[in-house]
């Protein structure tokens, strides 16, 4: 069962679709967002729907400004904004009857996998983190030794300016174009304009091909990568070896994984960035019934 549902986040109404398991409530729960300017309908859904089977509820939204949710500007991607929806995802669910307020998970793909991680790091509230083909930067962040970098990003998420200066917003630019000689755009490889073309353009998804991009430079750049020290829940990382995306590199995400706290397990599953994100496929399969056993194990195993 699904059902329309909308909750706040920094003054917006968000867009959700709220699954229900054919199961006893209270359940756990897991928080999902898409990736870079993508919408819940695209593809997003199909792994919602497969927690749902698994026996989970999940809370499946739009990102401020982009599809059915609500907020200004529209189309433009700022990570301190979205590290907060997750945030205030998590706060609504708690308000739900339905759900266990002590087994909540987050779900990052892709871009947002940097706001699912950093989240997780800082709000105890989180059992669990999955984050696929997570896109955590071009290089391995700096170091800190001192944790003070680390410490001011997960401070600007809590409570810090999260408005951009002009000189950190890119764009507006198309999200993908087939010309990048006539109108480049911010993603670039072939592949990633065949999957939004593909899924994007579908009746209803609510997708838009144009965005703007902030890169933080005040009072933290962006490294989510830095924040997983502190991330003692549990958490599955699954990546492509083959990720064609440039800010997607593994040895990035693998740099984030081995500073992980907590339990982990690391998946590879080659396909490109956005193999998994191809429904039906033995790809996506593979993809969602790793993340089912994973969020079964961690959140189901004392209803066994």
């Amino acid at each position: 069962m699904r059902r329309d549902v909308t909750f706040d986040s920094e003054g917006a109404e968000m867009s959700a679709w709220f699954y229900a398991p054919d199961t006893p409530s209270p359940w756990p729960l897991v928080v999902m967002a898409h990736g870079f300017s993508a919408t819940k309908q695209m593809v997003a859904d199909r792994y919602a729907e497969a927690f749902r089977e698994a026996g989970l509820a999940v809370l499946l939204y739009d990102h401020r400004g982009f599809g059915a949710s609500g907020g200004e500007p529209r189309q433009q991607i700022n990570p301190w904004m979205q590290a907060r929806g997750y945030r205030d995802a998590v706060s609504y669910a708690t308000t739900l009857d339905e759900v266990d307020p002590s087994r909540i998970a987050l779900w990052g793909d892709s871009y947002s996998s940097g706001a699912s991680l950093v989240v997780a790091a800082l709000d105890d509230r989180v059992a669990a983190l999955v984050v696929q083909v997570p896109a955590l930067g071009a290089e391995v962040p700096p170091n800190d030794p001192d944790g003070s970098l680390r410490e001011s990003i997960e401070q600007t998420v809590r409570s810090g300016s999260v408005e951009p200066t002009a000189d950190e917003i890119r764009g507006p630019m198309p999200v993908v174009w087939d010309d990048q000689d006539r109108r480049p755009s911010a993603l670039t490889p072939e592949t990633a304009f065949r999957w939004f073309n593909g899924y994007g353009t579908r009746t209803g998804t609510n997708w838009t091909n144009e965005v703007t991009v902030v890169r933080p430079e005040h009072p933290a750049q962006w490294y989510p990568g830095l924040c997983a020290s502190d991330v003692s829940c549990p958490a599955l990382f699954v990546v492509s070896p083959d990720d064609e995306m440039v800010r997607s590199s593994p040895a990035v995400a693998r740099d984030a994984y081995e500073r992980l706290a907590g339990p982990k397990e690391w998946v590879e599953i080659p396909g490109g960035h956005f193999g998994l994100l191809y429904y039906p496929s033995e790809t996506f399969d593979r993809a969602s019934s790793a993340q089912s056993r994973f969020l079964t194990e961690t959140l189901l195993a004392d209803d066994e």
